[in-house]
């Protein structure tokens, strides 16, 4: 998170920017979109970089890389002087098609390196074609790599030199040298950890297609994976354009530390904005007074108030009923029927970020299974599972700890891209030798990581488009490539148009090395006992229900529970809804099943066939 919030908290470098003449309001201007299209009084983002501080140089590519308008000896020194005067600390280069001709550009480098500034090239940072959303990523890299350079190195120094490796927002890992330099590849790189070590738990449990969701304090992230980790190549941070290879995650604002309020109509609403961890939800006592989610599964007794975090932190039961009670009042409702309103809110703004992952893609959510991870995420995904009609859920061993596991797994991943902008019928031999510069220096950059070069694979994609369409659609590259990218597009858009002839835009490479084996996969430190804990009051729909809580690690492998029922461990409490029932595999996984009408009648112990 250092890379992230240096940016949001506006605690990143004082930057610079450099580019070529004529493009001084480059990020100002933007795109033509408007994220708010009805706001009649839209607010303006907050800019990058000031007027003042943006340098033009006197230079000119081509889109083919020939030289219009060379830099000479004279502009070059006048530019260096330039930046020293802003007395910016750091400084941006993004010159006019520098992805398909970079001299320009690493002349300007290596002076102004020279002249001891901070420096992030375009052609470095993002080596692609679009001018905005490639000024905007080298901008917010030239922001927080001195930041984040500034850390590693302290953090290295604490370590002692012992291994070190970094998240990237890819689902990889990366030296802290190169980190420091592209501190832009961590940003976001928190959910992605967490998203690499869901897909493995699921993995070793034999599954491949998973709905994974990450319940934390502030926000929910949730992705769908079909048989691997989906990438994409397009965000956004604080209203800028983050061009740079990612985990495919999206993020709404619902989760624990979300808090309930009565809006001016009398409606109830709940998030986006969070209590946080301090001062938090009501019941943690630490000055909270916002009725949070958290609050909300205390009141309905899904929550131990003395057993939570494994006992190691009380939470004050009489604190969070009068917070609850009061706001009930307010909205005039019995105290009960707000608390399950809301999470009957948040699980709906929460269900709808699982439809856009899914439905909205054309996947059948019915298909996978529900990954829920995080601390709270147990709680949540019985009911969220219903609204999706999603039959089956996982819930994995250390749920609250899974975003560390992830990174323990990750693999040495480097990314590289080269926008060409060639016809679709570009001969192959062409493709190919256009690859082998970006081969040649994934070679040299994983030898610099210190991996074995023997293990190292090297994927190439390709992004191709119709003719005169804005967007591009990345698929494999392989001799059908042409092929692939017609039915992905048609599975994306509904159609595809085999008569219309295609343009590729820009050649991807991905160089892996494997992380560490499975083995260092935690698993729960099984002590069966097969008895519960105790018995707790826990709502639903308004009734109070007698349900019998279990201790997660006591619970012997291959038992069967029917619910209702709570589990509690150190990092996560998980509620299991009547009509579900819950079976500890081989891999020490919560593997839930939504039963049928007769079953749910069954006894809680009673064995049941899990398919």
């Amino acid at each position: 998170t250092v890379a992230t919030n240096a940016l949001l908290e506006g605690k990143g470098a004082d930057v610079a920017l450099v580019t070529t003449a004529g493009f001084r309001d480059l990020l100002e201007l933007g795109r033509q979109n408007r994220p708010n299209l009805y706001q009649l009084q839209p607010r303006k983002r907050p800019s990058l970089v000031p007027n003042n501080k943006v340098i033009e140089v006197k230079e000119r590519c081509l889109p083919d890389g020939q030289v219009e308008c060379p830099l000479t000896e004279e502009e070059l020194k006048r530019v260096v002087e330039d930046v020293l005067d802003t007395g910016c600390s750091a400084v941006a280069i993004c010159l006019l098609h520098a992805y398909a001709n970079p001299n320009h550009e690493a002349a300007l480098a290596a002076a102004l390196s020279s002249a001891g500034v901070n420096v992030s090239a375009s052609h470095r940072v993002l080596n692609e074609f679009r001018e905005f959303e490639r000024a905007s990523t080298t901008v917010i890299n030239a922001k927080v790599s001195p930041v984040m350079d500034g850390y590693l190195k302290r953090l290295a120094i604490g370590l002692s030199g012992r291994p070190l490796r970094i998240m990237q927002s890819n689902g990889g890992a990366i030296s802290p040298s190169v980190a420091g330099q592209e501190a832009v590849r961590t940003i976001l790189s928190g959910p992605a950890g967490g998203l690499v070590g869901a897909f493995g738990a699921a993995q070793r449990a034999g599954l491949t297609k998973v709905i994974t969701f990450d319940m934390g304090g502030t926000s929910t992230d949730v992705a769908l994976c079909d048989g691997g980790l989906t990438r994409t190549t397009e965000t956004e941070i604080a209203g800028w354009p983050l061009k740079i290879p990612m985990l495919d995650i999206h993020t709404v604002g619902a989760g624990g530390g979300s808090i309930a309020r009565i809006d001016a109509a009398g409606a109830l609403r709940v998030g986006p904005e969070s209590a946080g961890a301090e001062p938090g939800p009501v019941c943690y006592g630490r000055g909270g007074h916002a009725v949070t989610v958290t609050d909300a599964n205390l009141y309905l007794g899904r929550l131990l108030p003395g057993r939570f975090l494994g006992g190691r932190m009380a939470l004050n039961l009489n604190a969070s009923h009068q917070a609850i009670e009061a706001l009930a009042e307010q909205a005039r409702l019995d105290p009960f029927r707000l608390a399950e309103g809301v999470l009957e809110v948040a699980e709906e703004t929460m269900a709808g970020a699982l439809r856009v992952v899914s439905v909205q893609r054309g996947h059948d959510p019915r298909e996978y299974t529900l990954l829920p991870f995080g601390g709270a995420g147990g709680l949540h995904a019985c009911a969220l599972a219903e609204k999706l009609g999603i039959g089956r859920i996982l819930l994995p061993a250390h749920p609250g700890l899974l975003s560390a596991v992830g990174m323990v797994l990750a693999d040495v991943i480097r990314d590289y891209a080269h926008s060409v902008l060639w016809p679709g019928d570009t001969k192959r031999k062409m493709i190919d030798k256009a690859y082998q510069p970006m081969e040649s220096n994934a070679v040299q950059d994983m030898a610099a990581e210190g991996v074995k070069l023997n293990t190292v694979r090297l994927e190439r994609s390709i992004d191709l488009r119709y003719q005169g369409q804005s967007f591009e659609v990345t698929v494999p590259y392989t001799m059908d490539f042409a092929d692939r990218f017609h039915e992905r597009h048609e599975v994306l858009f509904g159609y595809q148009d085999l008569k219309r002839p295609l343009e590729i835009v820009t050649l991807r490479l991905r160089a892996v090395a494997p992380g560490p084996s499975d083995d260092v996969a935690m698993h729960v430190e099984m002590q069966p006992k097969d008895e519960q804990v105790m018995t707790q009051p826990v709502v639903f729909a308004g009734e109070k229900v007698e349900c019998p809580v279990y201790e997660r690690m006591h619970i012997p492998l291959g038992e069967y529970l029917v619910g209702p029922a709570v589990i509690i461990e150190d990092t996560a409490t998980h509620l299991i809804k009547p009509g579900w029932r819950l079976r500890v595999d081989s891999e020490h996984n919560l593997a839930l099943e939504a039963m049928s009408g007769t079953e749910a009648g069954a006894s809680t112990r009673e064995p049941k066939p899990f398919d």
